[in-house]
């Protein structure tokens, strides 16, 4: 990888960063004055139009003023894929194909969108649509939406998947639940001769270039669809409800700022999206549609929208399922090991407020032991009276509580000998709420504490609850996860 390319890639991105903020400010000042909005859109209009005309300029490298010369002999389709390029809000111009479908009577919570072309070995894609339904309850299958985008050029299987899956899923289309479309290849960018960027092999390049277009399609369908978007491959297991644990996932972050929400480790299986930044998503990947792999591309855009880090949820809720890869039909066996089969177990955690007296190790800090994200509070050797308190924002009836410490890799810091108090009556205490009175549920076994049918054994609701050190250990603590579920 040459230092150009470096460079190249570094400003590329510190342009897209660039005009995400100006479109950002644009929101605002549209808000305040037209005069001041009309302004800052000539601005952008301008840039991006600077942008797109110099891009392939930026460096004197011969090998890229080529690449250049390649990408102008077909300037007519490469301006008419990315003529809206300049309204990043905006949908991209494409007319699709509806291979199966009946209108959509009314806007869903959320949009199931896949992506599927010829296979060399295998096809998953009925399964994966057949996990979708028969994991949903009949009250959760009136709120979603499923997309499927048939993104192969071979016309003859494009025609054969949609016989099947019209056969299969007749009455999900009838009560549409269940779309199919296509993109025609007229409105795909050059596919052949792209930057071998990373030393992959010409036909990899394509493959993975003519994918990232095929999602920007199907997230351009998908726009209006319904409030949430989730992105699946087509080779993918569902837990059962996983509907009903998304929605729970998004009403416990309300408020919060999120751009995208993991609920599987694997590629771009499970990504969730607001269906709002759907439009400027598939802008960007079509921008970058060569660069770079589609998952890199979404870890890149998450972080234009000034989410930091990974927000990823567990149990997993959706597993990889297929054995040959859809590139080459090589293998591919990946599973994801947080899945779970029964994701109605994701716990409610009630907004509440953390304290701690121990030393916390760098930026470990208490809260991350109480999301559902894959993080955790980590302290230093704890000592006798040591606590980690949780002060609920309201009274709280607490079905469940369950706590664990130490990690696969960190197996020894665990909590050797606490216990798990809950309590009530709050007072105020150093500039801080407290419970002055507690009652003890019982000792951590193994690092682990669990108890089940607390709110029959605690006579009052619960505002507090505090684990408690009851013996100094020399060993670090790690509190990778506290877990509440409420009545």
């Amino acid at each position: 990888m040459t230092a150009s390319f470096l460079r190249r890639e570094c400003l590329k991105f510190h342009q897209m960063k660039h005009i995400f903020e100006i479109l950002d400010k644009m929101r605002c000042l549209r808000k305040r004055s037209t005069v001041s909005f009309l302004g800052v859109l000539v601005v952008f209009l301008l840039f991006m139009n600077l942008y797109i005309e110099d891009s392939y300029v930026l460096e004197g490298d011969k090998q890229l003023i080529r690449e250049t010369s390649t990408h102008q002999l077909n300037s007519e389709r490469y301006v008419h894929t990315f003529k809206d390029l300049s309204n990043f809000s905006g949908a991209i111009n494409v007319t699709y194909r509806y291979l199966a479908s009946t209108p959509l009577q009314r806007k869903r919570f959320l949009t199931i969108g896949l992506s599927s072309v010829k296979r060399k070995k295998g096809n998953y894609l009925l399964e994966t649509i057949k996990s979708i339904f028969e994991q949903s309850s009949y009250e959760e299958l009136k709120e979603i939406s499923v997309v499927v985008h048939l993104a192969d050029f071979n016309s003859s299987w494009r025609e054969a998947m949609v016989q099947d899956i019209t056969q299969k899923f007749a009455h999900h289309i009838i009560a549409g639940r269940l779309i199919v479309i296509h993109a025609p290849e007229e409105y795909y960018p050059i596919l052949d001769g792209l930057k071998r960027n990373y030393n992959d092999p010409e036909d990899r390049v394509r493959f993975r270039s003519k994918q990232n277009v095929d999602y920007a399609f199907l997230l351009n369908f998908c726009a209006n669809t319904s409030d949430y978007y989730v992105m699946l491959e087509d080779d993918v297991r569902c837990s059962k409800n996983f509907l009903t644990a998304i929605k729970k996932v998004i009403t416990s972050l309300e408020g919060t700022y999120w751009v995208t929400l993991e609920f599987s480790k694997l590629g771009y299986i499970g990504k969730l999206y607001h269906s709002h930044d759907l439009p400027r998503l598939a802008h960007f990947l079509l921008m970058f549609y060569q660069e770079m792999p589609c998952d890199w591309l979404l870890t890149h855009f998450r972080g234009l929208l000034a989410q930091k880090n990974v927000i990823r949820f567990k149990p997993s809720l959706f597993q990889h399922m297929g054995y040959y890869s859809s590139y080459k039909g090589t293998e591919n066996k990946l599973k994801d090991d947080d899945f779970e089969e029964e994701s109605s177990d994701i716990p409610d955690n009630p907004p509440a407020s953390l304290y701690t007296n121990m030393n916390v190790f760098e930026n470990y800090e208490a809260s991350k032991a109480y999301s559902n994200v894959d993080e955790y509070f980590w302290g230093k050797p704890p000592s006798t009276g040591d606590v980690f308190v949780i002060v609920f924002e309201n009274p709280t009836v607490i079905k469940k509580i369950k706590v664990n410490t130490g990690t696969e890799d960190r197996q020894n810091d665990i909590l050797h000998h606490g216990v798990v108090d809950v309590g009530e009556n709050l007072i105020l205490f150093k500039q801080s709420r407290q419970c002055d009175t507690y009652i003890r549920l019982g000792e951590f076994k193994n690092g682990n504490f669990e108890m089940s049918d607390v709110n029959q054994k605690i006579p009052f609701d619960i505002q507090c609850m505090r684990i408690y050190v009851t013996k100094t250990q020399k060993e670090w603590l790690i509190i990778r996860s506290i877990s509440i579920w409420t009545s």
